[in-house]
């Protein structure tokens, strides 16, 4: 199951994204989208955990979870849609 997470900290790094998810289950990827140029957190991150009762589990425990002063939101993923990339 993919989850969007957003509202993080921009000062968040890959470990603590991953490190917040694995109390949940096992976490097959965590993409936190970072700037390419300053490479600073954008506030978003995008994690797939392994069974959809893991990430249904995260979902519910972490969304609207204060995390730094921050309230996240989480979410399943909705699908990429296909066609034109910006730039």
């Amino acid at each position: 199951m993919k989850l969007f997470i957003g509202n993080l900290p921009y000062d968040i790094n890959q470990a603590e994204v991953l490190e917040l998810f694995t109390q949940y289950g096992e976490v097959i990827t965590a993409n936190l989208v970072t700037d390419q140029f300053s490479g600073r957190s954008k506030g978003f991150a995008f994690i797939e955990m392994a069974t959809r009762s893991d990430g249904h589990k995260a979902m519910e425990t972490l969304n609207k979870h204060e995390y730094k002063h921050r309230q996240l939101v989480c979410r399943e993923a909705k699908p990429q849609k296909k066609g034109k990339r910006r730039r």
